[in-house]
């Protein structure tokens, strides 16, 4: 998915969070805790986990941004999981019981094939896996 809107995350484009050493995105993106970031004129709360197959990425919060910061997270996302041979980006949306529910994310969500789910330690929150390759 590409965008002609050019959305910065912590002032990176995509392309130069990508040229980054594996090492300095490990450290800083996948400590194992969830993080704050600007995404654009968002703010989002998430944590992204490697795994032996997949990228997981858990958004808790996004306070903002109507730009286009989820397609953009979207490619970011594919193309590190395609560049590490990862089989599939699994996503976690916390916006079923919102104080606040956006409907606008919840129809994008819906319309790219996010479904309710109760997922085990975390509830009800938009799921989605996103294959990149086909599952065996």
């Amino acid at each position: 998915m590409t965008s002609a809107r050019h959305i910065l995350i912590e002032g990176y484009s995509p392309e130069e969070i990508l040229a980054l050493p594996n090492d300095q995105i490990e450290a800083f993106v996948f400590a194992n805790t969830p993080l704050v970031f600007k995404a654009g004129s968002a703010e989002v709360l998430g944590e992204f986990r490697l795994l032996a197959d997949r990228l997981v990425v858990e958004l808790a919060h996004i306070d903002g941004g109507d730009e286009g910061v989820l397609p953009t997270l979207w490619a970011l996302t594919e193309r590190y999981a395609a560049l590490r041979g990862l089989n599939c980006v699994e996503w976690i949306v916390h916006a079923v019981n919102c104080a606040r529910p956006n409907p606008k994310l919840q129809r994008v969500l819906e319309r790219r094939g996010f479904t309710v789910q109760d997922l085990p330690g975390i509830g009800s929150a938009y799921h989605y896996c996103h294959h990149l390759t086909a599952p065996d």
